[in-house]
């Protein structure tokens, strides 16, 4: 069994950055991409940041160039640098698998940018 426990949310003004981590525990599935999601109030959770087995990342249009999606040498933490922030990027961030349903959703970390 794999868990995810996500950190490093906060209130932010907009154009601030923040640092989200993610601690894995158990045995990751490491053919797999792993993703950060987000889930803003009254919408469906997307994923907008996929880390590649190789370690590349790949991101959606409306992060692309301000997010930065990494993880460490054992893959047992994720990060996900978030620069130049927005109000529309506040909402509960996750980690887990990307786009396969294999493990539990952590409680996710509240990320607020409001003036």
């Amino acid at each position: 069994q794999v868990y995810f426990v996500e950190s490093g949310g906060g209130l932010v003004q907009p154009g601030e950055s923040l640092r989200l981590s993610c601690k894995i525990s158990g045995s990751i599935d490491s053919s797999k991409n792993m993703g950060w999601y987000r889930q803003a109030p009254g919408k469906q959770r997307e994923l907008f940041a996929t880390i590649i087995r190789d370690g590349s990342a790949s991101y959606a249009a409306a992060v692309k160039g301000r997010f930065t999606a990494d993880r460490d040498n054992a893959k047992t933490t994720m990060y996900l640098q978030m620069d130049s922030l927005k109000p529309e990027d506040s909402g509960v961030y996750y980690c887990n698998y990307a786009n396969i349903n294999l493990a539990e959703w952590g409680q996710g970390t509240q990320v607020t940018v409001s003036a």
